[in-house]
């Protein structure tokens, strides 16, 4: 599991005074993002270290109850393979203990070949180890 926070800010707010919902999704990428760096990894390496890439291929989101401005966003991320090409992000959402939304992603791996294009491929094993390390406490 992969915890990381976001400090809601004034812009992230509609004219309601909470969160604007197509930010949520934002904020799930970007700790997606954050869990790899947290494993020296990054967009740019995985293309180089496994000539991967991940697009989002579903997102899906059930909101629970709104945030606000100076709320303390807390996202918990777990990575498991779904599929032999696919693999899934689930989120838990909080702020201050209450739960506020549950959400997940399924992204592909995307093998990039020399000229650019990408096609679906198998999920490397050593990706997959690194996820899955993330689960031990």
């Amino acid at each position: 599991m992969f915890e990381t926070g976001f400090t809601v800010e004034w812009g992230d707010c509609d004219e309601a005074g909470i969160v604007f919902y197509p930010n949520y999704f934002y904020w799930l990428d970007c700790t997606f993002q954050r869990f790899l760096r947290s494993h020296g990894l990054n967009q740019r390496e995985l293309r180089k270290r496994f000539g991967a890439v991940t697009p989002i291929i579903q997102a899906h989101s059930d909101f629970k109850a709104p945030i606000r401005y100076d709320d303390t966003l807390v996202i918990r991320a777990i990575v498991r393979q779904e599929s032999e090409r696919r693999f899934r992000v689930d989120y838990h959402l909080s702020s201050n203990g209450t739960p506020v939304a549950n959400a997940h992603e399924i992204r592909a791996w995307a093998l990039v070949a020399a000229d650019g294009s990408i096609k679906g491929g198998p999920i490397d094993p050593e990706f997959l180890a690194i996820c899955n390390a993330s689960d031990k406490p």
